[in-house]
């Protein structure tokens, strides 16, 4: 992946070069209030976006086991799973330190320290040799559909059969995510349409061949 010219971050660079200007969001999510640090060179520093609160509103956790939230930014995502569910293990992973480190504080802030932990890595990197119950992502497609199918591929590789791939994209570029569901899963369904997002949701069925990790 390209890194982003300087002054012109992405929010998938691996180190933002903008200069570090903190935020503070306060968030009404599954029936809870959440704080979250955020800050510039992050994705949706301002206020949760539309599609990462309808991912969050319609996520469907496990009670326990594994979870990976890939592509956390500052970890709204992970850090309501490990709010809501005491008894998973959630991990957060992203590419860009500075999200990793405001994820790293979230997670302190929000009191869920004893069961999300954060790691710094593209994709899968940060969680090689593990298998999960569910993979949640608000996916970079701005990073390019490549690392889209890498994402989606990846998890049909790391769930554990009966998990499942929860994604959120807008609806205008929902067509090649769910074509790579149904090629990887050979299933998709679409768990929410809502303010031009769709949430998919694709489940690694029992008879799939073991993964190769």
């Amino acid at each position: 992946m390209r890194r982003a010219r300087r002054g012109h971050d992405h929010y998938y660079s691996r180190r933002p070069s903008s200069p570090l200007r903190m935020g503070l969001i306060r968030a009404r999510l599954r029936d809870r209030y959440f704080e979250f640090f955020t800050a510039s060179g992050v994705f949706s520093k301002r206020r949760i976006d539309l599609g990462t609160r309808l991912l969050i509103e319609t996520m469907e956790l496990p009670e326990e086991g594994l979870a990976l939230d890939i592509g956390c930014g500052y970890g709204a995502i992970g850090i309501v799973a490990a709010a809501i569910r005491p008894r998973l293990h959630v991990i957060l992973t992203d590419v860009n330190e500075r999200a990793i480190w405001l994820a790293k504080k979230n997670i302190a802030h929000n009191l869920v320290s004893a069961n999300a932990e954060v790691r710094r890595g593209f994709l899968y990197e940060a969680v090689e040799g593990l298998v999960f119950d569910v993979i949640l992502s608000n996916p970079p497609i701005a990073a390019g559909l490549s690392v889209v199918e890498k994402l989606i591929r990846g998890a049909a590789e790391r769930l554990r059969p009966g998990g499942s791939l929860q994604i959120v994209v807008r609806s205008k570029m929902a067509t090649r995510p769910r074509a790579f569901m149904e090629e990887y899963f050979g299933n998709v369904e679409v768990v929410e349409r809502k303010s031009g997002y769709r949430v998919f949701k694709s489940i690694k069925t029992p008879g799939a061949p073991p993964s190769e990790l």
